[in-house]
C-alpha cells in the first residue's frame, strides 16, 4: 500500500494488517463491552498509508470476507440468498443436504438455528462495512490533527466523502432487510444501541449521502476506477429515495442524474456481466465489487467469493457446487408473443404452464435476455460450449437450470488460478447498482408522478439494447455475442419487440415496467426487495408457490407468506449481544 493506487481500485485487494481492521473495528459489532476491543493499536494505522487501507478495507467488506468461517454465505455483494432465493427467481439449487440454512430461507422458515446462523452473517457483514468506514474516518483525523498537510486535502475529502458514502451504502443494505436498525457514526463509542425506526435511518441513510456528495470529487479520485464519485452518490441517493417511496425526490435526483451523469447502457447485454478486462468497470457501473483473481493472494478470496458456490456442477468445467438455479417460473417469464416480442405474461394467463425442462430449440420465441441469464440444456454456455444435463446437481431438487450472469468466459483470463476449486473463482465484477436500474427506477417515479409516457420511453430504451445481441455460439471471443437473428443461432427463436401503443393508464404501466425490472435484473438479488417494496410479495410469492411445489416437491414445506415476511428477523444473537444490563437494546421485528 505504500504506493498509490492506479488505474483500476481493486477492493478485494488487501494487506494483511488492513484486513485486521476488521479486529481493530469490531468484529461482531455489538460487544459486551462497551467500546471495541482489538490486538491491533490503532496508532500504528494512523499514518496517510493507514488511512488509505483502511478504506481499501472498507471497500473490501463489500462481498464476502473471510473471517475465518468458510461458510459466511449470508453476506455477499450480490444478496443471491436474500433477494433470489427467497424470491420467484432462483431456488436455493444444489441439493438437500448442502447449505440447509439457505433451504430453510427458501422455505420461509425463518426462526430455525440455520436460518438465524445466515441473518447472523448478513448483520455482521453489513455492520463490519459501518465499522471500517468509521474507523477511516476517525483515522483520518487524528493524522489530519497530528500530522497537518500529510494527507492533501483534497485527498481527505475525497477520502472522507468515500468513507461515508460506503457507510450509507451497509446501512441502506441492513435497512432493506431489516428497515428498524442501529446507525453508528464515528464517534459512537458504545455498540449497544437501539434501533431507529425505519423513516428514521432513511433520514440519516440520506443525510450521509448528502454529505459525501458535497465531499467527493465528480470523477474517481486518483482515476481509480472502482471508486465511488460524486455522481456515484447522486445515483444512490435516488436509489434511496425510490425504495422509500419518496417519489418526486426520486424523479428529480435520478432524473439529474440521467440527464447530466457519466453513465449510460452498455451497447449490447454480454458486456455488463463479464470478465473480459477491456469492459470492466463500463460505462454502465455505478457501484460493483471489484474482484481481483490471480492479485497475490494465495487462497483466491479477493475474488468472486461470494459467488462461488454458483456455478454448474460436477460434469461442468467449472467443477461446484450447483447454487442459485433459476426458477421453472423465471425461465418461462421470458417467453414473448410471437408477433410483438413483448413479455407473454402480459397478454397469456397460461404463460407459466410449461413445466418441462426447456431446451434449445424449443418452438416458444423468447427473449433474448434469457440465455444470458440462464444456462440451459443444448445452449452456449458463453464460449464454454452447450450447457449439459450432467452439469446439475440434483435435477428433482434444485431444477435444470445454471446460473450464468456471475461466470466469466474462458477467453476472458479472468479464471482464478489458485484456491480450492479455482474454476469458480473469477474477477467479474458484481454489479451492486447498475445503470439499467438507476433507468427502471426513474420509469418507476416517472409512472407514480402521473407520466406513463416518459416510462414507456424509458422502457423502450431497455429493451433496445437487449435486443442488440443474443447468444452466439461462442466459438471464439468474437462469436459469444451475435445478432438475435444470425444464422449460427439453432437453439432459440429470439423476439424482442418496443411498446408502440401509449401508455394510457398508471396501472398498465406500472405493470410493465416492474414486469421490466423481473427481465432485465433477473438474478441479480432484487427481485425480493423489489417485490417487497411494491406491497406484492405476498399475492406474488403465494402463486408462485401453489404451481412451484409442484415442480420442486420440497417447496410444499414451504411456510404460508403472511405479514411479517415484510421484514427480516433481527439475529438472535445480536439482541442478545446488545443487552445493558439484562435489557435488550434492540427490538425484534413485528412478528418474529
Amino acid at each position: 500500500m505504500n504506493k498509490p493506487l492506479r488505474h483500476k481500485l481493486l477492493v478485494g485487494t488487501v494487506l494483511p494488517i488492513f484486513a485486521a481492521l476488521g479486529l481493530y473495528a469490531c468484529d461482531d459489532t455489538l460487544t459486551d463491552a462497551a467500546a471495541p476491543q482489538g490486538t491491533l493499536d490503532p496508532g500504528t494505522l494512523a499514518t496517510p498509508q493507514g488511512v488509505e487501507g483502511s478504506l481499501i478495507a472498507t471497500y473490501r467488506a463489500l462481498d464476502w470476507f473471510n473471517d475465518g468461517d468458510f461458510s459466511t454465505w449470508g453476506w455477499t455483494a450480490s444478496n443471491w440468498v436474500w433477494g433470489s432465493v427467497t424470491s420467484d427467481d432462483a431456488y436455493k439449487g444444489s441439493e438437500a443436504s448442502d447449505q440447509p440454512g439457505a433451504t430453510d430461507i427458501e422455505l420461509y422458515q425463518w426462526t430455525t438455528n440455520n436460518t438465524d446462523t445466515y441473518l447472523n452473517d448478513a448483520w455482521v457483514g453489513a455492520y463490519e462495512g459501518v465499522s471500517r468506514g468509521n474507523t477511516t474516518l476517525r483515522l483520518l483525523k487524528e493524522v489530519q490533527e497530528k500530522s497537518p498537510g500529510a494527507i492533501a486535502s483534497d485527498d481527505a475529502l475525497g477520502i472522507a466523502g468515500e468513507a461515508i458514502f460506503l457507510r450509507a451504502h451497509y446501512h441502506f443494505n441492513a435497512w432493506r432487510m431489516w428497515a428498524n436498525i442501529p446507525y453508528y457514526r464515528e464517534d459512537d463509542t458504545d455498540f449497544r444501541k437501539a434501533n431507529l425506526d425505519s423513516a428514521a435511518v432513511v433520514t440519516e441513510i440520506l443525510k450521509d449521502l448528502d454529505s459525501a456528495i458535497v465531499l467527493l470529487p465528480v470523477t474517481p479520485r486518483n482515476g481509480d476506477a472502482g471508486r465511488v464519485s460524486r455522481w456515484t452518490a447522486q445515483a444512490y441517493k435516488g436509489r434511496v429515495q425510490a425504495y422509500a417511496n419518496q417519489w418526486p425526490e426520486a424523479l428529480a435526483t435520478l432524473a439529474a442524474v440521467r440527464n447530466g451523469g457519466p453513465y449510460a447502457l452498455e451497447t449490447s447485454f454480454d458486456r455488463v456481466w463479464t470478465g473480459f478486462p477491456e469492459y470492466r468497470n463500463g460505462k454502465e457501473t455505478i457501484l460493483a465489487y471489484q474482484a481481483a483473481a490471480n492479485d497475490g493472494e494465495p487462497d483466491g478470496n479477493n475474488a468472486n467469493y461470494g459467488e462461488r458456490l454458483n456455478f454448474p456442477h460436477s460434469g461442468s468445467p467449472f467443477g461446484c457446487c450447483g447454487f442459485h438455479q433459476p426458477s421453472q417460473n423465471l425461465v418461462n417469464f421470458f417467453a414473448v408473443d410471437a408477433t410483438t416480442g413483448l413479455p407473454l405474461a402480459l397478454t397469456d394467463p397460461a404463460w407459466n404452464t410449461n413445466s418441462a425442462n426447456f431446451t434449445a430449440g424449443a418452438a416458444t420465441p423468447v427473449d433474448p435476455r434469457l440465455d444470458w441469464t440462464v444456462g440451459r440444456d443444448g445452449v452456449p454456455y458463453k464460449d464454454w460450449g452447450p450447457h449439459e444435463p450432467d452439469w446439475i446437481r440434483s435435477p428433482s431438487f434444485g431444477g435444470t437450470y445454471s446460473p450464468k450472469k456471475n461466470v466469466h468466459e474462458s477467453a476472458s483470463g479472468a479464471e482464478s488460478n489458485v484456491g480450492w476449486a479455482p474454476a469458480q473463482l473469477n474477477s467479474v465484477p458484481i454489479h451492486i447498482f447498475r445503470y439499467a436500474d438507476l433507468l427502471l427506477l426513474l420509469a418507476e417515479a416517472e409512472v407514480e408522478a402521473g407520466s406513463p409516457e416518459n416510462a414507456r420511453t424509458i422502457v423502450n430504451e431497455i429493451r433496445t439494447r437487449a435486443g442488440a445481441r443474443a447468444q452466439g455460439p461462442g466459438a471464439d471471443k468474437n462469436t459469444i455475442a451475435v445478432p438475435i437473428d444470425d444464422p449460427s443461432i439453432t437453439w432459440a427463436q429470439y423476439r424482442i419487440g418496443l411498446y408502440t401503443d401509449p401508455w394510457t393508464s398508471q396501472e398498465q404501466a406500472r405493470t410493465a415496467v416492474r414486469y421490466e425490472r423481473r427481465l432485465e435484473l433477473a438474478m441479480e438479488g432484487q427481485r425480493f426487495f423489489d417485490l417487497r417494496r411494491w406491497g406484492t410479495f405476498q399475492q406474488v410469492l403465494t402463486d408462485y408457490l401453489a404451481v412451484e411445489k409442484n415442480r420442486r416437491l420440497f417447496l410444499a414445506a414451504a411456510s404460508p407468506l403472511t405479514e411479517r415476511y415484510r421484514l427480516f428477523p433481527l439475529p438472535a444473537v445480536q439482541i442478545e449481544l446488545s443487552k445493558v444490563g439484562s435489557e435488550s437494546q434492540l427490538r425484534q421485528n413485528p412478528g418474529w
